[in-house]
């Protein structure tokens, strides 16, 4: 899986992070791997652009919500825990929206899957990129 990653100052500092290529169990740890890399370089608002992401298993739901835990400052589930680390983005749902991880441009099988496992009002999406800067 190929990156690229933008800093934009915003009212508050914002990375983008636009992976290329599916999200799923062969390498949604490489996403999760890159967000903490990007939080440790002090990335605290990030907007995940999807626009290249045509597919997106369940594992790809385990990365967005560890991304969102690591961007809180909280300990995400253990990627290697299987059906558990799934279970836990369920469990840890939260009624609304994170405010420090937002997606840009998903595609529409990947925004299906979303809203087929809840996870659509966890998450504020934009077709916009200013728009989903502005929102930070």
């Amino acid at each position: 899986m190929n990156f690229s990653v933008e800093s934009v100052q915003g009212r508050v500092p914002i990375t983008i992070l636009a992976p290329d290529g599916d999200v799923d169990g062969s390498n949604y740890r490489v996403l999760i791997a890159k967000a903490q890399e990007l939080h440790a370089a002090e990335t605290q608002y990030m907007l995940l652009d999807l626009q290249h992401v045509n597919y997106m298993s369940s594992a790809g739901l385990v990365a967005l919500h560890s991304i969102s835990k690591t961007l809180a400052g909280e300990v995400p589930p253990d990627p290697g825990a299987g059906w558990d680390a799934y279970h836990a983005v369920q469990r840890d749902r939260p009624a609304g929206a994170h405010a420090q991880l937002k997606l840009l441009n998903p595609r529409p099988r990947v925004e299906k899957l979303l809203e087929m496992a809840g996870l659509n009002a966890a998450f504020e999406v934009y077709r916009d990129r200013a728009e989903a800067l502005a929102s930070f």
